[in-house]
């Protein structure tokens, strides 16, 4: 199949040394192309660097810019974003900011719209999908997920990908565009075995567990592929009142089998403040889990 156009990795901040990775391994696969009559007739195809720098300017003011570095004309756009990246700053009336998922946002808008009409093609890479946690209304709540989707597809990209989508039906928000959630199952299963030699994956000796309802689909899914036993939290929470704007919880009751002497794999949907997958841990612990 003949490509879209030569293809070129746009990093944003955050994302460079990932972007590096990728460029290597591109980099890589097709210098192992055997069609060299294939490679001389689509220029740009295999080259040494697929990477396009761009440059995200703030003013002391905290209004931003993007500046692409070079020419992205006729090019197969794969612009990668971190948005959970806390550790990048920027100044604001001489103050150090950390970017938050909000600016991460902004700043990837600013690169579509510096590459818009140029490009043959825009394609984002974002592995933390943003405001995915907000993918349902409850209430009088904002739908910031399926907006966020609506508004890159209306700057001109034609596919978004991701990996493990807080709820993959946030797809419905844009029905005419590519969007790809990526499961890392595969991954975390061989790096497991691995890393850990001494792990069994057997009905007596492993366990899969979900901390609550909104992890279960996911850990049913891992208990299944592995043929071991599934058990699963539910949190009891004070509704009576309300701690920075939710419902405290009171405890995290446990429904399965015994775990004593059992390695254990918890599967959530996502971790937010992980004070969750804390609880349950030491909950293990204390119920005799090996590990």
């Amino acid at each position: 199949m003949a490509p879209v156009g030569p293809i070129a990795l746009v990093p944003l901040k955050g994302s460079v040394e990932f972007t590096d990775k990728v460029n290597w391994y591109l980099n890589k696969r097709r210098s192992e192309y055997q069609e060299q009559e294939f490679i001389s007739k689509y220029p740009g195809f295999y080259r040494q660097d697929y990477r396009i720098a761009v440059e995200n300017t703030r003013f002391s003011s905290g209004e931003g810019k993007a500046v692409i570095q070079s020419s992205v004309r006729g090019h197969d756009l794969f612009i990668i974003s971190d948005v959970t990246n806390f550790s990048c700053t920027y100044k604001m009336f001489g103050q150090t900011n950390h970017m938050s998922p909000d600016d991460h946002y902004q700043d990837l808008k600013r690169v579509i719209l510096a590459c818009s009409g140029k490009a043959r093609r825009i394609n984002v890479i974002m592995p933390f999908l943003y405001e995915g946690r907000q993918h349902k209304r409850n209430s009088r709540e904002s739908l910031d997920c399926a907006f966020a989707l609506e508004e890159i597809y209306n700057l001109g990209v034609e596919n978004i990908i991701t990996f493990d989508a807080h709820d993959e039906r946030v797809a419905n928000a844009i029905p005419t565009s590519g969007f790809e959630s990526l499961s890392a199952t595969y991954q975390i299963i061989k790096e497991m075995y691995r890393s850990i030699p001494d792990l069994h994956f057997t009905e007596d000796k492993f366990m899969v567990i979900s901390p609550d309802e909104g992890g279960i689909s996911r850990a049913m899914y891992f208990a299944s592929m592995l043929g071991v036993p599934l058990g699963t939290f539910y949190k009891r929470r004070d509704y009576t009142r309300v701690v920075n704007g939710r419902n405290p919880i009171v405890a995290h009751e446990f429904l399965g089998d015994s775990v004593e002497g059992l390695d254990i794999l918890i599967v959530d949907d996502m971790i937010s403040s992980g004070d969750s997958m804390l609880d349950i841990a030491r909950e293990m612990k204390q119920r005799g889990a090996r590990n």
